[in-house]
């Protein structure tokens, strides 16, 4: 259920209607928009809420009160109106009007070669560098990161190159180390249905990207950044990163249907990871157009200097030159997409 303020609303007036409806043992999340002004109420007490909505329209601050059917609350258009971008500072907006491009190794191996690669995906344009340090890896003999050592050398090169950081938290012990070295947290596919550590993750002030599960559906994926906004916290961002099928060419089945998708179905922004839902480095570059290409809002790519030697998921890394005609490419689609969505936009109004 949302309530929906008067235009005229004053501050005293909204904290009112919040007050009235933790009254009832119900959450209320506030979201200002540039016009309106929205209440949601989240809670389990469905007897509750037909009293408090009565209680809500008695109110003279408060326009309506719509009930919401979906299971989603928060994720969805009928929480919030406008669509939800991530400021990390320094001009870089996860959502907004210009593409976000996520790039670096699957795992920070030495000094050297985090370095060299921020250098070059920031000459290229990117403006967040990924790496792992602590990588959850399918088999327990497989390089299982550098630990702390690997995010003071994520620090090290945002402090050079000035790109924002990305890295994975694996469980609620390493969330106050990941949290002091990175910009965005990313909980990756095996977690995504963690729900203690996305609890854990509503409590923090940092934007937490949530990768869609191996073989999660839309709603659960939706209701996993639910849990994260349910918590507190909603600088929340949307991973596509494919799923798995009976195929075997591919390592995912990249589902760039799902991000149109959920752009119609919630206000969080969207990423595509080409990388991950193909597996070969060959396909990164034709399949991040396509994600670019039916509106994703950025993407994340895996690049190494020297992939043949990469310690984890090296086949599917691009090289610098590699990445760089990618960023070529996909900023002429998006130049062209940005003319489409203008056009769109007189036709609307005309």
């Amino acid at each position: 259920m949302i309530a929906v303020l008067k235009r005229n609303a004053t501050e005293a007036e909204k904290e009112k209607v919040i007050d009235a409806i933790e009254e009832k043992g119900f959450k209320a999340h506030p979201d200002t928009g540039v016009e309106t002004t929205i209440v949601g109420v989240v809670g389990v007490a469905p007897d509750k809420k037909v009293n408090l909505k009565e209680q809500l329209m008695t109110m003279s601050c408060v326009d309506k009160v719509i009930v919401i059917s979906d299971p989603y609350k928060l994720t969805s258009w009928n929480f919030k109106q406008d669509k939800t971008i991530i400021d990390l500072g320094d001009g870089v907006k996860v959502g907004g009007e210009e593409l976000t491009v996520m790039a670096g190794p699957c795992s920070v191996e030495d000094e050297e070669q985090i370095l060299e690669t921020a250098r070059v995906v920031k000459a290229a344009g990117a403006q967040i560098l990924r790496g792992g340090a602590f990588k959850p890896r399918t088999s327990p003999y497989s390089f299982q990161g550098l630990g702390e050592e690997g995010l003071k050398l994520l620090a090290k090169a945002r402090e050079e190159t000035g790109l924002k950081v990305i890295t994975e938290l694996m469980d609620i012990e390493h969330k106050d180390v990941v949290c002091e070295y990175t910009d965005i947290v990313q909980i990756g596919a095996r977690n995504m249905q963690n729900y203690a550590l996305l609890k854990e993750l509503g409590k923090i002030n940092k934007p937490v990207m949530l990768k869609r599960g191996m073989a999660a559906t839309i709603k659960e994926w939706l209701l996993a950044a639910e849990y994260v906004m349910n918590a507190g916290n909603h600088q929340v961002i949307l991973c596509e990163r494919g799923v798995r099928t009976f195929g075997e060419e591919t390592r995912n089945t990249m589902d760039l249907s799902s991000i149109p998708l959920v752009q119609q179905l919630s206000h969080l922004p969207v990423i595509a990871d080409p990388s991950h839902g193909t597996g070969r480095w060959e396909l990164v570059v034709p399949v991040g157009r396509a994600a670019v290409a039916v509106g994703a809002d950025g993407i994340m790519v895996e690049v190494h200097p020297n992939p043949e030697n990469a310690l984890s998921d090296g086949h599917q890394s691009l090289k610098p030159d590699n990445f760089r005609l990618l960023m070529d490419e996909i900023r002429a689609i998006s130049k062209s997409l940005a003319s489409f969505k203008a056009r769109e936009k007189k036709i609307a109004y005309a």
